[in-house]
């Protein structure tokens, strides 16, 4: 079975973390500082506060620019619950806006319908890697005087017009489970523009305290370890060529893909594919999908329900194209450990079963 995704952990990752465990010293500390440091080059030198998982950069990204009750986030319902829940957490409601069907992503007009006076940001999430419209979404949210949130989680050094997503709005969530492009074993970054915010959510990830003893705020306990640090530390090494490669990658498999719909690279955007996702716009995706596993090519679903449709939020809502995206797409292999004749593999395969099923 050719693999979907596939973490690269090698020995550099396992002496990382043998020289924190021998150091005795395991939260955080040097290292969480360090990879702090090292990932703003990956976000134009803005502030970064490491914390232990994606889902709690965004809530603490959301808390530290003040959103909480009474508050509406504007949100795209395809993409993981994470993104729904952070805003429900704060206490305020996420509201679920529809998609494109060529990025994916947050549609701006689709957004701009739903503003309201409770409206306190929107926050698009640059989906599979691709970013986010946000030349219109900054324009957007400046005309109405409302935050530009971006959930990064997926799309680690993608970037619009040169400038690098993180660096887009005026905040960001990055996660580093093990699926995504860089891991640290588990773990995430906020990241933002203004120090002062970067020091709430430094009060906020750890019982609200900067200095020991000294609780200015009532907080969580949501830090990195400095073992997860290490790790994150050498994959951010290795994240440049292993971007490339999944680029590469992704060229190869546009280019010998038929009978199914691609994904799209916007001029000017850098898609860092983080999933390599076609649409099955001819037949039933899920019997192409058990056809191309029988064939030895993992593949996956992500996201099978938006998220207005879980029973965690049940929205009656009508988002077209967010309900096609849901029942089309498919994820197949793009990951950098991904040899050539794995490539071909998978290419042969999806086009042998859009034949058969078309």
């Amino acid at each position: 079975m050719i693999q979907l995704a596939q973490p690269i952990i090698g020995d550099d990752e396992v002496d990382a973390v043998s020289r924190v465990l021998r150091s005795g010293a395991l939260a955080q500390g040097p290292e969480v500082a360090q990879f702090e440091a090292e990932f703003s080059s990956a976000v134009d030198g803005r502030a970064c506060v490491a914390v232990n998982s994606g889902t709690s950069a965004l809530h603490l990204l959301l808390l530290a620019f003040d959103i909480g009750p009474g508050d509406e986030v504007i949100v795209p319902s395809f993409s993981f619950a994470a993104t729904a829940n952070a805003v429900a957490l704060t206490g305020a409601t996420p509201v679920f806006a529809d998609i494109d069907l060529e990025s994916l992503c947050l549609d701006p007009e689709a957004a701009e319908r739903l503003l309201s006076p409770r409206t306190k940001a929107v926050m698009p999430v640059h989906l599979y890697g691709h970013p986010a419209d946000m030349p219109r979404l900054r324009q957007l949210c400046d005309t109405h005087g409302i935050l530009l949130l971006e959930d990064a989680a997926q799309a680690h050094l993608a970037a619009v017009d040169s400038v690098p997503v993180g660096a887009l709005g005026d905040g960001a969530a990055f996660s580093f489970y093990p699926t995504k492009n860089m891991t640290s074993g588990e773990g995430g970054m906020v990241v933002v523009a203004d120090d002062e915010v970067a020091r709430r959510v430094r009060l906020l990830r750890n019982q609200g305290m900067e200095r020991r003893y000294e609780n200015e705020v009532v907080g969580f306990n949501l830090r990195m370890t400095d073992v997860h640090a290490a790790i994150g530390r050498v994959q951010y090494r290795k994240l440049c060529e292993w971007t490339t490669t999944r680029r590469d990658n992704a060229a190869r498999l546009t280019a010998g893909l038929r009978g199914v719909v691609t994904p799209m690279e916007r001029q000017g955007f850098r898609h860092v594919f983080h999933q390599y996702t076609i649409r099955v716009a001819d037949g039933d995706r899920d019997e192409f999908a058990e056809t191309l596993r029988s064939r030895g090519v993992q593949c996956g679903v992500y996201y099978p329900t938006p998220i207005h449709l879980l029973p965690s939020f049940s929205f009656d809502l009508q988002l077209p194209n967010t309900e096609v995206a849901a029942q089309t797409c498919l994820s197949i292999p793009v990951h950098p450990a991904l040899s050539s004749v794995e490539l071909e593999a998978i290419i042969e395969s999806v086009n042998a079963v859009a034949g058969e099923l078309s």
